[in-house]
């Protein structure tokens, strides 16, 4: 189903970024009347993250919005590195990048719109929902099947785990508690 050079490429990451709307959600915003903003989220889009965790592979957020909601979902997920209000994400990325001692090769980012694309030309392994703007599809390498905040994170996950030999592991190490 996949290219053996983008089963490489998925093969070297040793970090997985993502941005919030419209990847880890639907990219809808709800606001009540006292202006208080609330997301939603997909639940196995985060069983997705958690494996990935398991596996090794540090997680990050990096959005250019701030919301308690996405702390609250960074913590509950443990992630490893939250930058939010970022006007800038390549200067995020490239502080991820130091303190975790990476390279753009390893590490994969999905994103849906036009502040993304900074990011996807950096990193090695670009990725992008099905529903994401077209100038991200262009830079993207890999594009899910599915929508943002409706499978998409969880089918980079599931494609990385599998890449890197760790799927059956992780996958296993859950199923198979006592």
């Amino acid at each position: 189903m996949y290219s053996e050079e983008l089963v490489q490429k998925a093969a070297k990451v040793k970090a997985a970024v993502f941005d919030v709307d419209g990847v880890m959600t639907d990219a809808s915003l709800t606001f009540d009347e006292n202006g208080v903003e609330y997301k939603t989220f997909n639940a196995k889009d985060g069983q997705g993250v958690i494996l990935l965790n398991k596996a090794g592979i540090v997680t990050a957020i990096i959005t250019a919005r701030e919301n308690g909601t996405v702390r609250y979902r960074f913590k509950n997920l443990g992630m490893t590195k939250l930058y939010e209000g970022c006007k800038n994400k390549i200067a995020a990325l490239r502080d991820f990048m130091e303190e975790f001692n990476l390279k753009p090769e390893e590490i994969a980012y999905m994103g849906d719109d036009l502040p993304d694309i900074c990011v996807l030309k950096t990193v090695g392994l670009p990725c992008c929902p099905n529903d994401a703007v077209d100038e991200v599809r262009e830079h993207a390498l890999f594009i899910s099947s599915k929508n943002g905040g409706r499978g998409a994170v969880r089918e980079m996950c599931n494609f990385i785990l599998k890449s890197t030999g760790k799927y059956e592991q992780v996958v296993s190490e859950i199923i198979n508690r006592k």
